[in-house]
């Protein structure tokens, strides 16, 4: 039986099960091979065997699929590498056509999607490694037997750390070694090759600091500060505004203090969190009031997370001075501007 996931994890992001690709593999239309822990495709890891792999393996589309994986995130940083085909690569802020021998790095709390929205014919490899980390902000603690020298690991992970470049050309020791890790993973069913395994990733990531090596990296301490920490989170808010979130949750989200995430937050955006989400509550309130007149008021509150009828009018009233019902029949009549 697998194991439950790190608590609270899949509350507060949309980890990749790999749902659609589990269905395809099982469906015979992809082949797919894995080793992994919690719910990621695969054969399940032994406690013992490789602690800190949450998931490794590659699927082989010889046909143009009908899914794609839709956004996600990872709990640790993930490396995929495409062998074969094109495809294309998703975050928030670009999208991009992978080629082969294109390498994609995503931290665990950065979006991303898969497809566009469909897998074409090609094979893709990915690893994902929990580095003891969900947010920016937090020190990085790699598995003990990574065994790159602590020079190197502190270098790779200030790379991985200061550097937001997230598609990558990789060379051919890099790619060699993601194509050993998929010759072991063919047999794991058998027996798996544990110290070979272990090779290869120290191998990998070796090959992929040597590839940053050559490169003009660009380094950036934002990334790591606390405020870019909450600034992720504001806009994860956004799209998570039902849920209901109290300070405490939001901390606990963030990695953070109450009074560190308050301060940040006021420095964004001038508000307290708290504050910062009612406003958005309201803000996608007025829209669906607009575009989804036939929707009951009261449902449209609880839909966007108010937790009582008066408590939504209320606070929509002291916003748009006027209530809910007022503000859909002024739009109507063409006053809303008047109002809002």
């Amino acid at each position: 039986m697998r194991k439950k996931q790190v608590k609270n994890f899949y509350d507060y992001y949309q980890p990749d099960r790999c749902e659609p690709l589990i269905h395809a593999s099982k469906n015979g239309v992809v082949q797919m091979k894995g080793l992994s822990r919690y719910d990621y495709p695969g054969l399940e890891l032994p406690d013992a065997i490789l602690p800190g792999i949450y998931s490794m393996g590659y699927w082989d589309a010889k046909t143009d699929q009908n899914w794609g994986l839709d956004w996600h995130r990872n709990e640790g940083i993930e490396f995929s590498f495409m062998e074969s085909g094109s495809l294309y690569f998703s975050t928030e802020n670009e999208t991009v056509h992978l080629h082969p021998g294109s390498l994609t790095i995503t931290k665990p709390w950065q979006l991303h999607k898969v497809g566009n929205p469909i897998v074409t014919i090609g094979k893709q490899y990915w690893i994902i490694i929990d580095v003891g980390v969900r947010q920016p902000h937090q020190e990085w603690k790699w598995p003990d037997w990574i065994i790159l020298s602590k020079e190197d690991l502190e270098y790779l992970t200030k790379i991985l750390r200061e550097n937001d470049v997230r598609v990558w050309q990789s060379d051919k020791k890099i790619q060699e070694c993601f194509i050993e890790i998929g010759k072991c993973l063919d047999h794991a069913e058998i027996e798996i090759p544990q110290s070979r395994l272990n090779i290869l990733i120290n191998s990998l990531l070796l090959e992929i600091l040597s590839l940053f090596k050559k490169g003009d990296i660009e380094f950036d301490q934002s990334l790591t500060h606390n405020l870019r920490t909450v600034e992720i989170f504001l806009n994860h808010l956004r799209t998570d505004f039902e849920k209901s979130w109290t300070l405490e949750d939001m901390a606990e989200h963030c990695g953070l203090g109450k009074t560190s995430l308050s301060k940040y937050c006021k420095h964004l955006t001038n508000m307290t969190p708290v504050n910062y989400l009612i406003n958005i509550r309201l803000e996608t309130a007025a829209k669906m009031l607009i575009d989804q007149e036939e929707e009951h008021v009261t449902n449209l509150g609880y839909s966007c997370g108010f937790t009582s009828s008066q408590y939504f009018a209320t606070a929509f009233k002291k916003r748009y001075k006027c209530s809910p019902s007022e503000y859909r029949s002024r739009f109507r009549n063409g006053y809303v501007g008047k109002t809002a």
